[in-house]
């Protein structure tokens, strides 16, 4: 829930390159130091490479931190494949096998079957890991089975058919309320028989509103019905469910307790540990305020069952893994900005009533990413501020982090393609290519530091994503894009050093603008409406702005040459939009107003304009830029003596995608379908 991902505000710069008709890119797939970061490309997908300045400069110890929290992340590789679908693992396993031994011709059909191989490892799964639709294979059962005959490759009648029926589970996650958001959701994280009632009604009788410091309900288990009819949750834990990869990760954490900077780093380990083996929320909550706490060190991580975009109900979580060093020089840079969370808090637009009076612990670091997993690989967020937990953040604080090379490696991958087709006019595409490198990571330290850190609930009322429900994702990504949207055009900005003209605040404007009102349709297929939570926030956000705007002009459509653009007017009046938008959704969010906060998204976030989607796709084709992109990961090697201690870790730069995944599948295979 408190993620930044690659689409939210940069879509329109970073993600943007100039391709040559292969697909291949430019001089500017490199970085300065001739660093390769393109590695391959299919279907919609781009997949790059980032590189860890400076790892050498570790010591021992801190590298073999981060080589068994990397360890320990690729152990719980497998659940989130299984939580996203429950043939995902076997289906996964007939295809690795399939491309490790198939001897066969190649080309033609086996193209088709490769690009279908690489969508579901890219998506964890066989369902698009943002549409959350399921791939339609461009081969035959037929040709299918043939090459699984030929591998000695097995799967059930039922995998096959979640593999070529479109009418089975064909939406990972549903958030159409009139399809039901369990029986229309493909996942792993309820049982056959539940529905949005039952699940409801069990909450609604064990969770206490009034609770000051309740736990995550739901967050680590599946739920089932038991052999009587009733409501069971099944815990993710050693000795439970997922428990086999759980050892693993379990295992790599206590090595990684021996090599800990420092006590608060080591106590957080410990409890992390013991959650893992326990299963008890109330152990996460520990472990979450004793991660939070721990802010000192080179090394961080973010490890567990975290992020509930997976679940329609907002409640269960996908396991991720990000481990991460420090950019002491980037870091330095953008300290202001957790200084001064006060500042902001106090001159937020939001109502007196809604707005902490004391900001607790904030932090904000720039890091180096070395290795992901799980729901963050390979499509990787920008941007992470956790804890998830309100009463948290509010008594213990909050770490926020930008991942720098990720954001490095997005921006060498770079071009002008998109802003010289939809910027308005040359003032526009001048101040888009001057300043938006820096307005998107403004935004995004504003989003992640600022924005979710805000504001409080009111007495008595109950978490989000029960007041909320399936709305709750969308308005709270809204809530903190909207927060860093408002003092980009703000001179603290200025006189905190952070950028030295409001055309930085402009150029963000601009780019949200287009993105929410235009670019991110290229994302979804011709005749769908918006169901994922952060493209339905960008729309809400433009599309409420443009609308409440029109009396004065404030933004205006302007069709040129038979083509739309969605030119901004008056800048300082969108600031007072956004500012009127964050007070209402804050107020939603500190008083529970499913109503208001189900009109909001309905309204403003969901439905397309038709004939404009049919345009953007048309004013992309020639562009040929892949809409989403993500990673292969470093791999990190040891070095060890005669006796088999580790003497130093080595970062070798796998270039290969194919390589790497059939590697992390011989590997990281903890889990039997």
């Amino acid at each position: 829930m408190k993620k930044i991902i690659m689409s939210a505000i940069i879509a329109g710069s970073l993600v943007s390159c100039s391709q040559n008709k292969d697909g291949s890119t430019d001089s500017e797939t490199k970085t300065e130091n001739n660093f390769e970061v393109k590695a391959d490309r299919f279907a919609d997908i781009q997949v790059l490479r980032y590189k860890v300045d400076d790892f050498d400069k570790l010591t021992l110890d801190q590298k073999k931190l981060v080589y068994y929290l990397t360890q320990a992340g690729l152990a719980g590789r497998d659940i989130v494949y299984d939580q996203n679908y429950k043939h995902n693992l076997e289906i996964r396993q007939a295809i690795d096998n399939i491309v490790r031994n198939y001897k066969g011709e190649k080309g033609g059909d086996w193209d088709k079957f490769m690009v279908y191989a690489k969508q579901m490892w890219f998506a964890n799964g066989i369902h698009h890991h943002y549409s959350m639709d399921k791939f339609t294979p461009q081969f035959s059962k037929e040709y299918f089975q043939k090459l699984m005959d030929e591998t000695g490759s097995k799967l059930s009648e039922a995998s096959m058919e979640a593999i070529f029926n479109p009418a089975v589970d064909p939406k990972r996650v549903n958030l159409d309320p009139s399809k039901g958001l369990i029986p229309g959701s493909a996942n792993n994280f309820y049982g056959d028989g539940l529905t949005d009632a039952m699940v409801d009604d069990y909450y609604n009788k064990i969770i206490d509103p009034t609770d000051k410091q309740p736990i995550s309900y739901g967050l680590n288990s599946q739920m089932i019905l038991d052999e009587n009819g009733q409501i069971k949750e099944v815990p993710w834990k050693v000795g439970g469910m997922y428990g086999p990869a759980l050892e693993q990760v379990v295992f790599w954490l206590e090595k990684a307790v021996g090599v800990a900077e420092n006590e608060p780093q080591k106590k957080a380990l410990e409890l992390l540990i013991k959650y893992y083996k326990s299963g008890d929320l109330k152990d996460w909550d520990d472990y979450s305020i004793a991660w939070t706490e721990a802010t000192e060190g080179d090394i961080d991580y973010i490890n567990g069952f975290i992020e509930v975009y997976g679940d329609a109900k907002g409640y269960r979580a996908n396991f991720e893994s990000v481990v991460q060093m420090n950019d002491f020089a980037a870091s330095e840079r953008m300290k202001v900005v957790s200084d001064n969370a006060q500042w902001f808090e106090d001159n937020s637009p939001i109502m007196a009533e809604h707005k902490k009076k004391n900001v607790t612990g904030v932090s904000y670091k720039v890091v180096d990413v070395v290795g992901e997993s799980g729901d963050a690989s390979p499509a990787t967020p920008i941007g992470i501020n956790l804890p998830n937990a309100d009463w948290i953040r509010a008594e213990h604080g909050s770490k926020s982090v930008s991942l720098g090379n990720i954001i490095d490696a997005y921006q060498a991958a770079s071009g002008g393609a998109t802003i010289d087709e939809f910027g308005y006019d040359d003032k526009e595409k001048e101040r888009d290519k001057k300043y938006s490198e820096l307005a998107d990571n403004l935004h995004t330290a504003l989003h992640e530091v600022i924005g979710h850190a805000s504001g409080q609930l009111n007495p008595g009322i109950a978490t989000p994503n029960v007041t909320l429900k399936s709305y709750a994702s969308t308005l709270e990504e809204a809530r903190a894009d909207l927060v860093g949207l408002y003092y980009l055009m703000d001179q603290k900005l200025i006189d905190l050093g952070l950028m030295e003209t409001l055309d930085v605040g402009r150029a963000a404007y601009d780019n949200y603008i287009r993105n929410g009102m235009m670019l991110q349709l290229r994302r979804i297929e011709p005749g769908n409406n918006i169901e994922e939570s952060h493209m339905r926030n960008r729309q809400l956000v433009a599309a409420w702005a443009f609308e409440k705007g029109k009396d004065k002009n404030v933004i205006e459509k302007i069709v040129k040459d038979g083509k739309t653009y969605f030119k901004i007017n008056d800048y300082d009046a969108l600031r007072t939009l956004f500012g009127d938008l964050l007070r209402e959704i804050q107020r939603i969010k500190s008083e529970g107003d499913y109503e208001a906060g189900k009109n909001l998204v309905e309204n403003y976030g969901v439905k397309v304009d038709q004939q404009l989607h049919r345009e953007v796709l048309e004013r992309y084709k020639p562009l040929n830029i892949a809409p989403y992109s993500g990673f292969i990961n470093p791999v990190l090697v040891p070095v060890t003596d005669k006796d088999g201690n580790i003497t130093d870790i080595k970062i070798e730069y796998p270039a290969d995608f194919v390589e790497q995944m059939l590697y992390y599948d011989e590997h990281y295979n903890f889990l039997k379908p």
